[in-house]
C-alpha cells in the first residue's frame, strides 16, 4: 500500500467548502490524473475519473463516492473591521472562539474568530455556549482596509495545519471527508496493475455538507451498476457509547440499513472475512446522511454501499482518524474491485 499520508496532508491543508471545492479538487485532479484513463468535472463541479475495466462492451461499472467538499463559515456583514459570518455546513458554534481562520477575501488574510466578553453579550446567554451570530472574525486590519478587502460573500476556513499523533494517528480539520479520498485514491493505486473486468469510476463529489447535490447528480450522469460510498462515521470517544460509536483504528465500518443493497453488504463483508481485513458493522435504520442516500434513489435505483472511516470530534477542526483505518478501506475496496465477474449483478437482487 502506497505512503498516502502526503497527499492527504495536502488535501487537508487546502480550502474547499460546501459549493466552492476547486482548491481541493486541484490537488485531487493532479493526484489522479496517472491512475485513471480519463478525468473530468462534472456540470456543478464533482471530479470525475474513469478507469476502464478489460471486460467485454458494454461493460457494468461501479461508482466509487467520497465527498471533497468542507464545512466552514461565509461573511454577512461587516462592522468597525469585524466580521460578522454564518456557517457553511453543519458548523458547532461552541468550539470556534480561539481558532485560527483564513479569511479568502481580494487576498487571503490571516484571522481569528474572537468571542465579545461577557458584559457585551445578551444577558439570556448567561455562561453557555456563545451562538455563531454574536462571535466575530477579526483579521486584525482597520476598518478601512478591511472594507477594501472582504465583501460580503466571501467565505472563511480553517487555518490549522494537519499534525501527526501519536499511534499512527492523524488530527485536523476536512477529515471529514477527505480521509475517504485519500482512501480511494490509495484504492487507486492498488489497482493500477491488476486486471479488473468492470469500469471504475472514482468520484470526488461537491456539496455533500450541503445539498448531497454531487451525490445526486454524478450518480445520474455516470449511471452506474453499482455504488460505494466511502465517508467517516462517529468513532468511540470520551463518553460515547458503543452501540453508537466504532472502534478507532480496528478498521473501517461496513454499514447496514434501508439505504444499504443487503446483496451489496454481504458480498463486501465476505470479502472482508475472506482477506481478514478487521471491519465493524454499523446500523443505520434510517437515512445513513451520505452521498448513498442520493445514489440510492437516483434514476431506477443504484444498489448502493456505504463504508465508513471512524472519526472522532466529527465536524471540528480536531478531527481524529487512523491512517490504518484509511489503508485498510483502500484495500478492500480494490479487492473487491479487482473480483467483480461480468455476471455478479446476477447476484445483486434484493432477498434479504
Amino acid at each position: 500500500m502506497p505512503d498516502i499520508l502526503p497527499f492527504l496532508k495536502d488535501l487537508l491543508s487546502a480550502p474547499g467548502l460546501s459549493g466552492y471545492e476547486d482548491p481541493a479538487a486541484e490537488i485531487i485532479r493532479a493526484r489522479w490524473t496517472p491512475l485513471v484513463d480519463e478525468i473530468s468535472r462534472s456540470k456543478v463541479g464533482s471530479l470525475h475519473g474513469l478507469r476502464r475495466g478489460t471486460g467485454a462492451e458494454p461493460r457494468p461499472s461501479v461508482m466509487i463516492a467520497t465527498h471533497m467538499d468542507a464545512i466552514g463559515l461565509m461573511v454577512t456583514g461587516i462592522v468597525d473591521g469585524f466580521l460578522r459570518v454564518t456557517s457553511v455546513g453543519g458548523v458547532d458554534a461552541r468550539v470556534l472562539p480561539g481558532q485560527l481562520v483564513t479569511v479568502h477575501g481580494r487576498e487571503a488574510l490571516p484571522a481569528v474568530v474572537a468571542q465579545p466578553p461577557a458584559r457585551l453579550l445578551p444577558p439570556d446567554l448567561g455562561d453557555g455556549p456563545v451562538p455563531l451570530e454574536h462571535l466575530l472574525v477579526d483579521t486584525g486590519l482597520p476598518p478601512k482596509k478591511t472594507a477594501e478587502l472582504v465583501r460580503v460573500g466571501d467565505l472563511v476556513s480553517y487555518a490549522s495545519e494537519p499534525v501527526e499523533l501519536a499511534g499512527e494517528v492523524i488530527t485536523g480539520h476536512t477529515l471529514d471527508n477527505r480521509s475517504s479520498v485519500a482512501a480511494l485514491t490509495a484504492c487507486l493505486e492498488e489497482i493500477q496493475n491488476r486486471p479488473h473486468a468492470w469500469d471504475v469510476w472514482a468520484v470526488a463529489t461537491v456539496q455533500e455538507e450541503t445539498s448531497l447535490g454531487g451525490g445526486y447528480t454524478s450518480a445520474y450522469q455516470i449511471r452506474p451498476s453499482l455504488a460505494i460510498v466511502v465517508d467517516v462515521t462517529f468513532a468511540k470517544g470520551p463518553s460515547a457509547s458503543d452501540w453508537q460509536t466504532s472502534p478507532l483504528g480496528k478498521g473501517p465500518t461496513l454499514c447496514m440499513g434501508p439505504n444499504i443493497h443487503p446483496a451489496l453488504h454481504k458480498a463486501l463483508k465476505e470479502l472482508a472475512d475472506k482477506l481478514e481485513i478487521p471491519y465493524t458493522l454499523e446500523y443505520a435504520p434510517r437515512n445513513t446522511g451520505t452521498d448513498a442516500f442520493a445514489t440510492q434513489v437516483t434514476a431506477e435505483g443504484i444498489p448502493s454501499a456505504v463504508i465508513g472511516i471512524p472519526l472522532r470530534y466529527m465536524h471540528t477542526p480536531v478531527e481524529v482518524v487512523a491512517l490504518k483505518d484509511i489503508q485498510r478501506a483502500g484495500r478492500l475496496m480494490a479487492e473487491f474491485i479487482a473480483g467483480l465477474t461480468p455476471q455478479f449483478m446476477e447476484k445483486i437482487v434484493w432477498d434479504q
